[in-house]
């Protein structure tokens, strides 16, 4: 049976202080009332490690947001997979469409990444998804197929257990504009094909893909129903612990 998932990505928002008034206010609110999915909060680098001994005890697993595509070395600014996960943090979101477009992240750099985590032991939110003209052209699965193909389908079966798949519509994203449901579920159930094209349909129908386009408490139930969404990848709706609440109580 594969994971129910709900992860907050925080992007760059809150410092360390506040980052632990909300870490420590969503502890205290999923250990009164279990969910009924996995949490996951993806944080920025310095709150990594504060965050991660506050919840190593907790429902919540704590993710990075990025990690470099170098092991180690003179590379002023960056942090390694290694780092990451000396922190106490299971996972690493890769992918994301922020770093794609405004840090020109390309699939080979993306995939040094993806083998850089899973060698230290990072479970990796891989993240896909088109454009608003790619959309209109109706090349999103071209794209999607694309980016798996450029990023992680070198991975063994093994490997691919440590891979959870986010599919973000980046036309979605911030802009108020969501993919309906319908939408959605095409997409995924497109991207499972992929996945079953590569390692078979007993590994496709364990992988958990996650949409993540403004989802947010009042769509999370529809989107949540669809057959091969598993769960949502959360941008702002994660920044406010009963924001986010409300999408994981979608899984009840």
């Amino acid at each position: 049976m594969r994971k129910h998932i709900v992860a907050g990505n925080w992007k760059m928002n809150k410092n360390l202080q506040e980052g632990v008034a909300l870490a420590t206010e969503l502890k205290e609110i999923l250990a009164a009332e279990a969910p009924n999915c996995d949490v996951i909060i993806g944080t920025p680098f310095i709150h990594l490690a504060t965050v991660s001994e506050l919840l190593k005890d907790s429902c919540i697993a704590v993710s990075a947001e990025n990690c470099a595509n170098h092991d180690k070395g003179a590379y002023t600014g960056e942090v390694s997979a290694e780092m990451v996960k000396s922190t106490g943090a299971e996972y690493v979101i890769l992918g994301h469409s922020e770093r794609r477009e405004y840090y020109a992240e390309t699939p080979e750099m993306l995939k040094e990444k993806v083998d850089l985590a899973l060698a230290n032991g990072l479970k990796v939110i891989f993240c896909i998804g088109e454009s608003l003209e790619q959309r209109e052209n109706n090349e999103q699965e071209a794209v999607c197929k694309a980016e798996l193909a450029g990023s992680v389908f070198h991975l063994s079966a093994e490997q691919w257990k440590n891979i959870v798949i986010a599919y973000e519509p980046i036309w979605a994203i911030g802009t108020g504009k969501t993919a309906t449901a319908e939408q959605a579920e095409e997409i995924h159930a497109f991207i499972r094909s992929c996945v079953a094209e590569v390692y078979g349909q007993e590994v496709a129908d364990e992988t958990s893909i996650l949409y993540g386009g403004s989802c947010k408490g009042s769509n999370a139930p529809e989107l949540f129903g669809k057959p091969d969404i598993d769960g949502g990848l959360i941008g702002g709706a994660s920044l406010k612990a009963a924001d986010f609440k409300a999408i994981i109580d979608a899984w009840k």
